[in-house]
């Protein structure tokens, strides 16, 4: 007996084993179960993930010799043919190749006749979007009456090419892209039921390059065997995907965090010793970036499946946001200058020695180590936009601001006292625990919120606090924000910030009353005043004048905005 691939030994034959689209399949599911079916069916989506197979799953439903049901028997001669590809009354067509006028009105000259064997008459057409015009034209009276015995099913790519008057009378399902968990615990599932050997970062590395197809993932799976002689390695895979292993991207970070250029040029020579593709290195160094980067943001986001969740988390706090921004931004434009580099390794090389460079550095620790030039040691640190990356910009003191006795203190370690007054915490000072009209937000805009949380925070004023019970108010037309988990998240950021437990009430401002002042009501008058003095300095500057006046100029007042 041949070979038959993993893509269709495995073709989902029911709708309990179709992977994912739940949305889709719940509508299906109700239709086909309460007697409810349409005539014409779109499903479309990207590759590989599940057109064709929902549209030979739910022929079979209304075929089946055991009655329409959204659980066909799968035994009846219906059912099997329909598995097999030799039921009559099932009539799939490519588009691709049928795109002309005739072949349609071929096609659509035997659809007043009745269904040879099962219950209706189905037509597949894969790739609808490819028909001319005419062929819309001549298929647009047939949908729109179409005999009570047939059925018409569209898979596409590209839903947009499609006339809207073909659209309007199909019910269209959009199928999702399959998340990585989703391919890579099927693959899990297959391959345990096919007794083959694997590793759990070698399924994660094809469900990654699968890029959401499911197809594409049994393919590359079955590569993956021939390759790996019956087992599934992560080393294999990632040899034959050109791909490089996660551990070394780790590597690769931590390299950065620290300061290590040795080590970051000893993994560049051997990612290029191991033959592997430097653009799908840099595409692995994004996505480890961009998971960084939700971990720091989002903290209370559910944490992801991925083994190494707990590693990036440890990472998180080794590094600031604004850094992990930066590596990101010179990462993605390594990646568009690659193929202008004079080869791909020291492209890859000058994008991470560029990461390397442009990190911040931190002031504190800075000491005078050059007797030549001590001026070039004491820096601060600015970061600026520029191209899209920000580029660190060290601003040198001047050399009048450098006496001996400051660089003896230096060398020796002693520290400078600042002539600034240290700014003390509005609430936690010694002596002080509670919240006032003079701090409240002070305290909220110190409070480590996200989202709809952060927009309660900032919209909520002062009423009293008294007994550990903190009364505040909201607008009317902000009602929405106080959700009880919104409410539940400000409570527990108060908490902490307060290192005891308290309770919130919420009243609604009425539209007489006088509005207490909020962090969002100050901020916005604080971006009023700046814009204001933006816009007067615009308007006195003698060098606008005098462009306004030799070539006619007018200025557009809504491209003015303030330097922050």
């Amino acid at each position: 007996m041949s070979y038959l691939v993993l893509a269709r030994k495995w073709r989902p034959k029911t709708f309990s084993e179709v992977i994912g689209q739940q949305h889709v399949l719940r509508a299906l599911i109700n239709g086909l179960d309460h007697d409810r079916l349409h005539h014409a069916f779109l499903f479309s989506g990207t590759r590989g993930v599940g057109k064709t197979t929902l549209s030979r799953i739910l022929a079979k439903s209304i075929n089946c010799e055991q009655g329409v049901s959204s659980t066909p028997c799968g035994t009846c001669t219906s059912c099997q043919e329909v598995d097999s590809g030799r039921f009559v009354d099932l009539i799939e067509i490519d588009a691709a190749s049928r795109t002309g006028v005739d072949d349609m009105r071929e096609l659509l000259s035997n659809v007043q006749y009745a269904p040879s064997r099962g219950r209706y008459k189905v037509y597949l057409i894969d790739e609808v979007h490819m028909l001319s015009g005419h062929s819309f034209n001549a298929l647009l009276k047939t949908l729109e009456e179409p005999p009570p015995h047939v059925k018409f099913l569209f898979a596409t790519t590209d839903p947009e090419k499609l006339p809207v008057t073909i659209l309007s009378r199909c019910l269209q399902f959009n199928l999702r892209r399959l998340e990585i968990s989703q391919i890579s615990g099927h693959l899990n599932t297959i391959l345990q039921q096919e007794n083959i050997s694997f590793d759990d970062e070698a399924l994660t590395a094809l469900a990654r390059v699968a890029d959401g197809s499911m197809r594409d993932a049994l393919s590359l799976l079955d590569q993956s065997i021939s390759y790996g002689e019956g087992k599934v390695l992560a080393d294999d895979v990632h040899q034959m995907l050109g791909t490089i292993e996660h551990k070394q991207v780790l590597q690769i970070i931590t390299a950065l965090v620290d300061n290590n250029g040795k080590y970051l040029l000893t993994q560049a020579a051997e990612i290029s010793d191991q033959g592997r593709d430097f653009s799908k290195a840099l595409d692995a160094l994004l996505s480890l970036l961009q998971r960084l980067s939700m971990i720091q943001m989002v903290p209370d986001l559910e944490a992801d499946e991925l083994e190494d969740h707990q590693q990036l988390q440890a990472l998180s706090h080794q590094i600031s946001a604004e850094q992990v921004q930066l590596l990101y931004q010179i990462a993605l434009h390594g990646k568009r200058d690659l193929p202008y580099a004079s080869d791909p390794r020291s492209g890859f090389e000058m994008t991470l020695l560029r990461m390397l460079s442009f990190q911040p550095k931190n002031t504190d620790t800075a000491s005078l180590q050059s007797d030549a030039n001590p001026v070039q040691a004491v820096t601060a640190n600015k970061v600026i936009a520029t191209d899209s990356v920000q580029k660190p910009i060290q601003q040198q003191q001047k050399v009048s601001d450098i006496t001996p006795v400051s660089v003896a203190k230096s060398r020796l370690g002693v520290k400078e006292e600042s002539a600034q007054p240290v700014e003390k915490d509005p609430v936690k000072t010694a002596g002080e625990a509670t919240i006032s009209a003079d701090n409240w937000t002070q305290i909220i805009s110190k409070l480590k919120l996200v989202g709809l949380a952060r927009q309660l925070a900032d919209n909520v004023a002062f009423i009293r606090f008294e007994k550990d019970l903190l009364q505040l108010s909201l607008a009317e037309g902000l009602a929405h924000l106080a959700r009880p988990k919104t409410q539940e998240k400000l409570q527990k950021a108060l908490d902490k910030y307060l290192n005891h437990p308290i309770k919130i009430s919420f009243t609604d401002t009425s539209p007489t009353e006088q509005p207490a002042p909020t962090l969002a009501s100050q901020q916005a008058e604080q971006q009023s005043i700046q814009q204001q003095r933006a816009t007067d300095s615009i308007h006195n500057d003698p060098a606008i004048d005098a462009l306004k006046q030799s070539f006619d100029a007018r200025i557009i007042e809504s491209s003015i905005k303030p330097i922050n």
